[in-house]
């Protein structure tokens, strides 16, 4: 993606289902689970950088004794840095107590970080804030094992201020307004009342106060904690929780926004944000990892059973789309294939842009998500180009000359990596004007490939968001090659509205898409059009939700999508490059014809699967019309 932007964080759960003898005995260490948490993080770094934490928890510990271990970093390399720090810890064990180092009973016993279930997160932050406290796992703690809560999760609400408003009606005081907060204390506020709840039953029943801490860990009703607390969440989620004796749970919103799968065996359930870090770290086959149903809670009890239990009525799937276009890794193999599919899917645009004259056009694409789209244009292009010789050979009635046959025959596609990305380029100059000028070379080219002022360039990107960087880098650097036209190709439709579920895309007035709607509209003589949207999402407020429309469609309804197109490539063409420029973006229905089964497109079509997600996108568009540069709901 040309336009960096922040998105989903990534979890990974680790269950072990035997002692740590047993690990010890077949694979050779105690620190199995350990191990796997590291590959599970590492193979899916990409789902965050901003920080990344884990945490463990040890079963039966003795009163006095530590059992819950977390760490967190914001280093520039967290996850590295944090398996460091574990690393470290076991090195000086081995050394000081070598003979010791093959004793999983002494290691849970002496060492942090050897529990039975082990948790880790990758966190992106899209509030702009980023310290360690915002960095997940995050603990509720208490003296009674069974209220103690970790909580980690890939999520955001969009209605935080209701949540909080629960809170203080429960009598609560959280610390801060963020969705992390009200999360973790909505469950934390039922754990308790479960607790309670169970108490009061087995001291009726004349038990002990040891004997009714030893039941409370047997009967936690975790399916009807996470009722009570999900009962009014708006938003997308997947979250993964541990209580402190042991039992452990991963809830995915009704609607499935947020990805979750998960693998079990007879020694381990393990549970990721991407399928493929779970194939790579277990070495299993695709066929044996399922999703978690959305609106349903994998939950595994401290004794070993394992239940999916719903916990909201799912509504209709709408899962992600952007996991599939840019944000998951391409290694998943329905990912690599849907990749593939979009850029085929573009091929008669680009056709019909180029006039078909394969001739005199590079194909190219940009770094680095892009490179599997290209592979499908270039699929396609050269499925065109067979059919085309084979037409043209089969169905000629008179006899065709060598000339024409050579001609034909020497249709070759011209596929080519123009554009280079110097990653490690730094814009370390002050002054903003030098500052633009060193971001023009965040991107380098191949030079001596296209002919002047003859080929046309096609670059596929997998989606503009902003299109600052086309406009500021990649246009100046590929006009240099002096070429008849630029053709810049999405694979993505044209992002129009705010993501609100976990995607830093929160500010309107920063799509691209957006700009060249309002001028349009201004240059029809249709600028009433922006005053009318904004006095509806004014009303907007006074409404319940589940009323609330989007509103802000109508500043694009007038227009086709090739109209706004067209003004996006005058936009981001400016009056310094020298080559005419055509923007084409994917299609709404080819974008759901290549991924089937991932049909949340609101960015795109601005249709919302939750309430709150109406209600945002006005809130974003009343922050832009009054010059707020804020985001439209609250995360952390």
């Amino acid at each position: 993606m040309s336009d960096a932007i922040k998105h989903e964080c990534g979890i990974a759960l680790v269950r072990l289902l035997k002692p740590l003898s047993y690990y010890q005995e077949k694979y050779g260490t105690a620190l199995y689970g350990i191990n796997k948490l590291y590959l599970l993080m590492e193979k899916q770094h990409n789902r965050g950088q901003d920080g990344a934490g884990i945490a463990t928890i040890k079963f039966d510990v003795k009163p006095g004794n530590r059992y819950i271990s977390r760490y967190r970093s914001m280093a520039p390399n967290a996850v590295a840095d944090i398996f460091e720090y574990v690393q470290k810890k076991f090195a000086t064990v081995q050394r000081a107590y070598p003979d010791r180092f093959a004793d999983s009973q002494w290691l849970k016993d002496n060492v942090s970080f050897t529990g039975e279930v082990l948790m880790g997160h990758l966190r992106y932050g899209t509030h702009g804030k980023n310290s360690i406290e915002s960095c997940h796992p995050f603990l509720r703690q208490n003296n009674w094992m069974t209220r103690n809560l970790v909580l980690a999760g890939n999520f955001n609400m969009t209605n935080v201020d209701e949540l909080l408003e629960q809170l203080y009606e429960l009598g609560q005081h959280p610390k801060e307004k963020a969705d992390t907060v009200t999360v973790l204390e909505k469950i934390g506020h039922f754990l308790d009342a479960e607790n309670q709840e169970q108490f009061d039953k087995f001291k009726q029943q004349g038990h002990s106060n040891v004997e009714i801490s030893g039941l409370i860990a047997e009967h936690l009703d975790i399916a009807r904690i996470l009722r009570k607390s999900a009962k009014t969440w708006d938003g997308g989620y997947t979250i993964a929780g541990i209580v402190g004796h042991g039992d452990a749970f991963v809830m995915r919103d009704p609607a499935g926004i947020r990805p979750a799968y998960y693998y079990v065996n007879d020694e381990v359930l393990v549970v990721a944000s991407e399928r493929p870090a779970i194939q790579t770290a277990f070495n299993v086959k695709i066929g044996e990892i399922s999703e978690v149903k959305p609106g349903y809670a994998l939950i595994v009890k401290k004794d070993g059973s394992i239940t999916e239990e719903m916990f909201r009525d799912p509504v209709e799937k709408k899962s992600c789309s952007f996991e599939r276009i840019y944000f998951s890794r391409g290694s998943d193999a329905a990912i690599y294939q849907e990749r593939k599919h979009l850029g085929r899917l573009l091929c008669p645009q680009i056709l019909n842009a180029i006039d078909s004259d394969i001739k005199n056009t590079v194909f190219s694409y940009i770094p680095n998500t892009a490179e599997v789209a290209f592979y499908g244009i270039e699929e396609g292009i050269n499925e065109y180009v067979r059919k085309l010789q084979k037409d043209t050979l089969l169905n000629r009635v008179d006899k065709i000359s060598d000339e024409e046959l050579n001609e034909m025959l020497s249709i070759s596609p011209r596929f080519e990596k123009l554009n280079i990305k110097d990653a490690k380029l730094r814009t370390f100059i002050t002054q903003d004007a030098d500052r633009q000028d060193m971001v023009q070379h965040v991107y380098d080219t191949t030079y001596g490939i296209v002919k002047d002022h003859e080929d046309t360039v096609v670059a596929v990107d997998d989606s503009i968001v902003r299109g600052t960087t086309l406009k500021q880098s990649i246009l100046t650097i590929l006009d240099r090659l002096n070429p008849k036209k630029i053709i810049i190709v999405s694979s993505a439709p044209q992002i129009r509205y705010p993501d609100c579920y976990g995607i830093d895309m929160s500010r309107l007035g920063e799509f691209i898409a957006f700009e060249a709607a309002v001028s349009l509209l201004y240059k029809s003589g249709l600028g009433h059009v922006v005053e009318e949207v904004y006095r509806q999402c004014l009303k907007s407020l006074e409404l319940p939700k589940d009323q609330v429309e989007n509103y802000v469609k109508a500043i694009y309804a007038p227009f086709t999508d090739e109209e706004i197109s067209t003004e996006i490539a005058a936009i981001i063409r400016g009056t310094r490059i020298n080559a005419e420029v055509e923007v084409i973006y994917q299609r709404l229905e080819n974008l759901h014809i290549a991924c089937p089964d991932h049909k949340g497109d609101w960015y795109f079509s601005g249709d919302y699967p939750t309430p709150g997600g109406n209600r945002v996108v006005n809130r974003a568009y009343m922050n832009w019309v009054e010059g707020k540069n804020v985001r439209a709901y609250f995360s952390a």
